[in-house]
């Protein structure tokens, strides 16, 4: 079984009860939840992480590369400030596909800009959490996409 990590950042801990109005009711558990579901309907072992540790994030992606065929990650406010992070995701050379619950294009012009995105295989933003089923979907068709 092809295996894909799904990596979450900072604060993402606190899913369902820190700012509900803009990140929702659901927390964390509903998130691993929804991935390993959705990873099951295409054939996916996925792995479940988080923390709120940039170095750690990194580690993890680091620790992907051999493991993983590729990384569903929402890097939470690292997005917007972590080289670091962008320099380990293109160093990994594996497929990445960017995931926020917001729509960060829609608030403050420091969430605009993404470190991330240049190194992403794509982004997707403001579905809540069906943007990691969404990007689930992506990775599958992508790792099963016949090679050009």
């Amino acid at each position: 079984m092809t295996s894909v990590l799904v990596l979450n950042g900072p604060n993402l801990n606190l899913l369902g009860t820190r700012q509900p109005e803009v990140y929702g009711n659901d927390t964390l558990a509903d998130v691993e939840a929804l991935c390993l579901a959705s990873g099951a309907r295409h054939g996916l072992a996925v792995r479940c992480l988080q923390s709120n540790s940039e170095g750690a994030l990194i580690d993890a992606v680091h620790g992907a590369r051999g493991r993983d065929r590729g990384i569903v990650l929402n890097a939470g406010a690292y997005t917007h400030t972590s080289i670091a992070l962008m320099d380990a995701i293109a160093s990994v050379e594996l497929p990445v596909i960017e995931v926020h619950l917001s729509n960060i294009h829609a608030r403050e012009p420091f969430r605009h800009r993404s470190y991330i995105a240049p190194v992403a295989l794509g982004q997707i933003c403001g579905f809540g959490i069906l943007g990691y089923a969404l990007a689930l979907d992506a990775l599958a068709a992508h790792l099963n996409a016949p090679t050009r």
